[in-house]
């Protein structure tokens, strides 16, 4: 069991299935490394799709994933979340609500899942220390929020066999609500996979799609 701490301001594992979000660098394997599904800006599809045939959706791109259209997440990010998202009932995630932020589970037994979540936890992360928010139509105002307060979190996360472990704590009471309001919402994602990111998106105003036909009618959104 690998541990390691960062203070890194961020939402580390909490930016999990989100786009927001749950966190330490990985390489980029680009749409040919995908496991879940190759798709370009244009929604062609690659092979694979394992979460998404067996909900008998081959060949389409459900509602929940324009929700990972837009922003400025790369393929591999994108793919990844597919992932997780499609093979959401292979996770197991736990929260606990501490007084100043949040201790978050996140595995699975299944190794190929367990690895893109460890992946996705240290891209966000990096994000996260960066302040790059990947402003995608999921995500939610806690998040951006995680984002904007960056420098008010302190993250440490564990590295297990089939996950990560992950707390993070702050000071300031607004960032600590922050921090819980994400953890239950990625937590929701977890259990319903892409119905719960198809919410979020059409929460957001119907993502792309949305903000396009509010565009059309109303002038230039601010």
């Amino acid at each position: 069991m690998k541990k390691k701490t960062l203070v890194i301001g961020g939402i580390a594992a909490a930016t999990l299935l989100v786009g927001g979000w749950a966190l330490a660098q990985s390489a980029d394997h680009g749409p040919g490394g995908m496991r879940g599904m190759g798709m370009g800006m244009h929604g062609q599809m690659g092979q694979g799709m394992r979460g998404e045939m067996g909900s008998g959706m081959r060949g389409q791109m459900g509602p929940g994933m324009m929700g990972m259209m837009g922003g400025n997440a790369t393929v591999s990010e994108r793919s990844d979340l597919h992932d997780l998202f499609a093979n959401h009932d292979q996770i197991k995630r736990t929260v606990t609500n501490l007084p100043d932020g949040i201790r978050t589970a996140t595995e699975s037994d299944d190794p190929q899942v367990a690895a893109t979540i460890k992946k996705h936890v240290a891209e966000m992360g990096k994000r996260v220390q960066e302040g790059r928010d990947p402003s995608l139509p999921i995500e939610s105002s806690a998040l951006h929020a995680i984002f904007r307060d960056k420098d008010k979190i302190s993250t440490t996360y564990e590295t297990t066999e089939k996950g990560v472990i992950v707390v993070q704590k702050s000071a300031d009471v607004a960032a600590v609500k922050a921090l819980q309001d994400h953890a239950a919402e990625v937590t929701d994602l977890a259990n319903r996979g892409m119905v719960a990111a198809h919410e979020a998106m059409m929460k957001n105003g119907g993502g792309m799609m949305g903000r396009g036909m509010r565009g059309a009618m109303n002038g230039p959104q601010v």
